[in-house]
């Protein structure tokens, strides 16, 4: 039985003239990756390797962000790595939307505050990552700050730079983001320990540690501050 392609579908099934005529809201999960993905294979559609990819998925985005190139390409006919990576980009994007949509003058004077402000660059990751929230003296974000990308189940930082990038933006104050791909919010010993020599570190250079966050999936997280621990 031949394929049908894109074009001999219905103009109402096809999904780029369905997003032009009715808007990105009008359609499905499937029908949004499809365009994305531009065209199918030998078999199927875009729109069916677009399915195809959900149902993998559990039809959960969040865990489609967290792939990895391997990932959406081994498994699937017809998906080679720009087609990964235009999904990849796409998934980034929403991810750092909320972010950059956070008003700037906003003061962050609690976890919920911090987590809001670094949560986008924390969520939907296969990997730990550490951040740092660098705040000026009325506690606005001067900036944010990538401190390293680790393993599935660890990262390394190096206190010294933290301090760097605290005294080269001139930060009254730091908040300490990461996340736990296991989904855990329990800090580990390292964090702790982590946590600790920052802590002094910050004293003695002259700025404060106001927070570090552990950030979970679904609006979870845990804050060091808010159990005591700071």
């Amino acid at each position: 039985m031949k394929k049908m392609t894109i074009k001999e579908l219905d103009e109402a099934d096809r999904p780029r003239e369905k997003m032009m005529r009715l808007g990105a809201r009008s359609l499905s999960d499937a029908e949004l990756l499809a365009i994305l993905i531009g065209s199918g294979n030998d078999r199927q559609t875009a729109v069916q390797l677009a399915q195809e990819i959900l149902a993998r998925m559990d039809h959960s985005l969040p865990r489609l962000a967290k792939c990895e190139l391997h990932e959406l390409t081994q498994p699937f006919r017809g998906m080679g790595p720009a087609k990964a990576v235009t999904i990849m980009a796409a998934m980034e994007l929403a991810r750092r939307t909320p972010a950059r949509e956070m008003p700037r003058k906003e003061i962050v004077n609690s976890s919920r505050a911090a987590y809001r402000a670094i949560s986008p660059y924390l969520t939907d990751l296969p990997q730990e990552e550490m951040w740092v929230l660098l705040l000026n003296q009325a506690g606005r974000v001067i900036a944010t700050e990538n401190l390293s990308r680790g393993g599935i189940s660890e990262t390394s930082v190096d206190v010294r730079l933290i301090m760097h990038k605290a005294i080269s933006h001139l930060a009254s104050a730091i908040i300490l983001a990461h996340n736990h791909p296991s989904g855990s919010l329990q800090p580990s010993e390292q964090d702790i320990a982590l946590t600790r020599r920052v802590e002094q570190a910050a004293q003695l250079i002259g700025f404060r540690l106001n927070d570090h966050l552990i950030i979970g999936d679904d609006g979870a997280y845990y804050s060091f501050a808010d159990e005591g621990r700071l």
